[in-house]
């Protein structure tokens, strides 16, 4: 192995979360499929969310999805990683790739 390879340094407006593959995991994934910009990965023990710009994962609709209330503490019980500006709210947590795009969103 020669260890050459290119290093993109580049920004990829990319942001995303790896969560377990879980009821609550493979719930939110499912969601999130339908929504523009997102690719989910599946692997034996966890599934990749990843975005392009902003990502919002929506508790109610995660909440009505699962059939019992979901917060964002769950949220984070279920992601074991994440990349990008994270803002959890009270009914929502967002994704930014851009970090000034978040400190816009909380008026910094």
């Amino acid at each position: 192995m020669s260890g050459n390879f290119d290093l993109d340094k580049g920004f990829s407006n990319k942001c995303g979360v790896t969560l377990s593959d879980s009821v609550e995991g493979r719930v939110i994934a499912d969601i999130m499929r339908e929504k523009p910009n997102v690719e989910i990965t599946q692997y034996p023990a966890m599934i990749r969310i990843d975005g392009i710009g902003v990502m919002e994962f929506d508790m109610a609709e995660i909440s009505e999805a699962l059939g019992r209330s979901f917060d964002p503490y769950g949220f984070q019980v279920e992601m074991s990683t994440h990349y990008g500006r994270m803002i959890l709210l009270d009914d929502k947590v967002m994704l930014f790739a851009n970090p000034d795009d978040a400190k816009e969103y909380v008026g910094v």
